[in-house]
């Protein structure tokens, strides 16, 4: 009697299929979008990443906006929903590419902030894109001629002992002195100043002092008493009925101020300027009346202009976020940015199936 040995079969593993994220999904969307207008592109893994951190922070603007509309009254609210069907894509991902390419992080503080507004030729949303003082730092130093070793940007204080050294046949080196006389009550702001330091060609460096006048006079017509302070018009049931007094946060929005002009003051090297650093400025030029227009006819007869997440600031604008830090984005922090976007991404909603 013989025995047959069969020999077992072994299951076949099931692989299981990884299904991309909302957020890689919009990034797919985006090269894909503008490869059909623009031509094919190529995308660094770090752009990738930024490209899905637009998608986090397009989607979170979107819902914030879209509560704040079904919160108005139907009279007063804008028939046209804030949900990515009603969003301008082919726009969106040419700006996507552009902004991504000069590293600039939404989910930075003071990068770059979105603000929707409506296109009334195809009663789209278009988002406009704000890039704050940390972001012109990143766009100065990518595309400056010559980029400074350090640049310093101080408010004086009326307690402050502070004196300018300007460069003239006896001082070949621009400098200052500024000590502070009391730590812990320095008084009120008389003034500020920034410093373009270049330690290997000193006699390149640069100062330019501020004025209280020369700060406030940079301050917008119309702005808002909780970033610069000031009195602000209490309004119920769609009608003003008084005012109050607002301490705001005048130190923060005066030193932005400051540190925008020292970085607008680097020149930018012609040789570097590419398409991406164009469409910026352009896009720059183009947004401003466009949503200002859009506001005022969005609020006319209703309620005050009131620009929650940014002020503009000689014509561009200026971000704030209760008291900054900093916290640049470069390649070295990829893996944790990484993280990050998935911890983020874990705790939204279900979004735009793309």
């Amino acid at each position: 009697m013989s025995t047959e040995i069969k020999t077992a079969e072994t299951p076949k593993a099931t692989l299981a299929t990884t299904q991309p994220s909302q957020s890689e999904r919009f990034t797919n969307a985006v090269m894909k979008e503008f490869s059909s207008n623009n031509g094919a592109v190529t995308l660094t893994p770090f752009q990738k990443k930024l490209c899905q951190n637009y998608f986090i922070k397009v989607d979170q603007t979107l819902k914030d906006n879209e509560k704040k509309r079904l919160a108005k009254t139907e009279q007063y609210r804008d028939a046209l929903a804030f949900t990515w069907e009603n969003v301008n894509m082919a726009k969106l991902a040419i700006d996507v590419i552009a902004y991504s390419s000069v590293e600039l992080d939404p989910t930075q503080p003071n990068h770059i902030s979105i603000v929707p507004y409506k296109n009334t030729a195809n009663n789209k949303f278009d988002m406009g894109f704000l890039i704050g003082y940390r972001g012109m730092e990143i766009k100065a130093k990518k595309y400056g001629l010559e980029v400074p070793s350090d640049v310093v940007y101080e408010l004086v204080y009326s307690t402050d002992k502070f004196k300018q050294f300007k460069k003239d046949k006896n001082n070949p080196v621009e400098s200052y002195s500024l000590e502070i006389t009391n730590d812990f009550n320095r008084g009120d702001v008389v003034g500020g100043f920034w410093y373009h330091e270049f330690k290997e060609n000193p006699e390149k460096n640069k100062i330019k002092v501020f004025s209280l006048k020369d700060i406030e006079k940079r301050k917008p017509k119309y702005a808002s008493a909780e970033f610069w302070g000031g009195e602000k018009d209490i309004w119920e049931n769609k009608k003003k009925v008084g005012t109050e007094k607002i301490d705001g946060w005048f130190e923060e929005m005066a030193i932005k101020t400051i540190s925008r002009n020292a970085y607008n003051a680097i020149t930018i090297d012609s040789k570097k300027i590419d398409d991406n650093y164009l469409a910026i400025l352009q896009k720059e030029n183009e947004m401003n009346d466009s949503i200002i227009q859009n506001q005022i006819d969005a609020n006319a007869n209703k309620e005050p202009l009131d620009f929650e997440d940014a002020e503009i600031v000689d014509d561009k604008a200026l971000e704030i976020a209760g008291v900054t830090y900093q916290q640049e984005t470069s390649e070295q922090n990829f893996e944790q940015s990484v993280q990050q976007t998935n911890n983020l991404e874990e705790a939204a909603e279900p979004g735009p199936n793309f």
